[in-house]
């Protein structure tokens, strides 16, 4: 069946360049071209991401196309005003792929409002609620490497795409022949039929005033004499968080020169995420010569955010993202409750597999702290029960440990410019008073104990590795172990039974040991990988650390 497919792609008119090539170089090679044909991108609530290149099995026109045809048909049953706003990053294609499916969208009637530059995703979420849309797009692989491209869907609400609506679009999609199936007009017949018009100053303007209505101290950053180095990673941050920071008065930015501006080659971070040292390694060196008080930068699609922060000794060290939750959390609770703006019974959101730490926080400042599945559509849902109830501002905060925080109900997604905005204002704040982001760190675990939380990867590449994930899950839950490293487990939570947990059904396994650790096992929603979480508290530092590294040591046989 898979060689009948190539040979039909062979023979198409492939129109993308790249393509036929690529198809030509490998027809004599079995399994390469059972790679891209056996199987097809699947469509689920984080949209589609894959390599790029041709067949079924990668990001190309013609999956993009055939995706975008599967969500019009699910938007011409909503109603509504028949509108989908798109977005797109600095990845290679990104700004084709968000052409192709404004034109399939515009082909079967559906307005379209498209950035005239790439602009990141919490844009696209807004953008998708300013003109009240059914669905957006944003055409991004957030901080996978560089030949690796996505297509993330949006519901009404700015939020990534229900469950429901997911299965009701990857069903459309089925029926839908990627070669074939799709209705096609030109970009610019769209713009010519005024099907496809280009987002307004308006919009990109009260998307900047949401932004900056979340200051917790406004006007402090202009006098603080913040010193900041920034780096975009050659994604969509540039425009968006220089524009926010000068606003709020944070002025003595440096650029990382090398990845200032779009290059979806990622030349100088072959991984462009902002949790890893390698990514942010040319920032650091910047920092140290420019002896600045902070290091901050964003992934390519503008989601999520990684800082390092100036030591005592001149030294920088990173922040991990259970550390940059609680110190924002902490610094948005203390400031709001000082300037008199925090809101009766005030509610946090984080992911289940976050640091408790939040939770001892949240308590001191009289915060409810939810818990929810990862995946920040969860933290947006949370927000959206909110406005049902008429409680919205209720809302201050919501994070999860991958680097993603949000503050503010303007849209439904993890954003990296508000994110950057609060960190510089605290870190601005800090500085103001004598201390530092560092300072304020020893302090929290001073106060409520020395917790580490690690997370640790196991991949499975090819097309064994869901099958042998899924393997991995279902044995682990045949035969549930009882100890860790030797420790007691008291309390196992398996997510596949909302009715014990109360959340919607999720392949997530949580271990609750004895000692007071946890070790928590989830295959990932977008990579080939199964991730294990753990959270261990100690006296110091190293008491945590050696107890994360005997548990870790034990689990890992577990996931061979």
């Amino acid at each position: 069946m898979y060689k009948e497919e190539f040979e039909r792609w062979l023979h198409f008119n492939l129109e993308d360049p790249d393509l036929l090539p690529e198809l030509m170089k490998v027809k004599d090679n079995d399994d390469e071209i059972k790679d891209r044909f056996a199987v097809s991108l699947k469509f689920g609530t984080a949209g589609l991401r894959g390599t790029l290149g041709a067949g079924t099995n990668r990001m190309n026109i013609w999956v993009v196309r055939q995706a975008t045809q599967g969500l019009a048909n699910w938007v011409l049953t909503q109603g509504g005003n028949q509108t989908v706003a798109i977005s797109y990053d600095s990845r290679l294609k990104s700004d084709v792929f968000s052409k192709e499916a404004a034109g399939v969208l515009a082909a079967n009637g559906i307005n379209v409002r498209i950035y005239d530059a790439l602009m990141p995703v919490p844009a696209l979420s807004f953008a998708t609620r300013y003109y009240h849309c059914n669905a957006g797009i944003m055409v991004t692989a957030s901080h996978n490497p560089a030949k690796y491209n996505g297509y993330k869907a949006y519901g009404p609400d700015g939020c990534q795409m229900t469950d429901d609506a997911a299965a009701i679009v990857y069903d459309e999609i089925q029926k839908t022949d990627v070669l074939t199936g799709a209705k096609r007009m030109s970009f610019a017949e769209g713009v010519e039929k005024g099907l496809i018009k280009f987002v307004g100053d308006d919009c990109k303007k009260a998307f900047y005033e949401a932004v900056e209505a979340c200051q917790v101290r406004p006007g402090l950053a202009r006098t603080a004499g913040l010193k900041l180095v920034y780096s975009p990673l050659n994604g969509t941050g540039l425009v968006p968080v220089t524009h926010v920071l000068s606003d709020i008065g944070i002025t003595d930015i440096t650029i990382v020169p090398e990845q200032e501006y779009p290059n979806g080659y990622f030349t100088t971070a072959p991984y462009p995420n902002p949790e890893i040292f390698e990514a942010l390694k040319y920032g650091l060196e910047l920092a140290k010569e420019t002896g600045a008080d902070l290091m901050l930068a964003t992934d390519p699609d503008a989601d999520r955010v990684g800082i390092a922060m100036r030591c005592p000794d001149g030294s920088y060290e990173l922040v991990s993202g259970n550390e940059m939750g609680v110190l924002l959390l902490d610094y948005i609770c203390a400031g709001r409750i000082e300037q008199g703006t925090m809101p009766e019974k005030p509610v946090a959101v984080m992911s289940l597999v976050s640091t408790p730490l939040a939770d001892a926080v949240a308590e001191h400042y009289g915060v409810e702290l939810r818990h929810v599945l990862t995946g920040f559509k969860w933290i947006g849902d949370q927000i959206a029960q909110l406005e049902a109830a008429g409680e919205v501002e209720r809302f201050i905060f919501g994070f999860e440990e991958s680097y993603g925080y949000l503050a503010g109900p303007y849209v439904r997604d993890k954003d990296a410019v508000v994110a950057s905005m609060l960190i510089c204002e605290m870190a601005a704040y800090y500085r103001s008073i004598g201390s530092s982001i560092k300072q304020r760190l020893e302090e929290i675990y001073a106060q409520y104990g020395r917790y580490l939380n690690k997370v640790d990867s196991f991949e499975f590449p090819g097309l064994s590795g869901m099958d042998k994930m899924s393997s991995i899950m279902a044995s682990l839950r045949q035969n549930p172990p009882t100890h860790i490293a030797g420790i007691k487990i008291v309390k196992a939570i398996d997510f596949t039974r909302p009715d014990l947990t109360g959340l919607p059904k999720a392949n997530v396994l949580i271990y609750k040991l004895e000692d007071g650790s946890t070790v928590i096992v989830r295959p990932s929603g977008t990579e080939p990988k199964i991730k294990t979480y753990f959270t261990t508290m100690g006296k110091n530092l190293t008491e945590s650390s050696d107890k994360k590294s005997l548990l870790a040591k034990a689990i890992k046989p577990f996931l061979s």
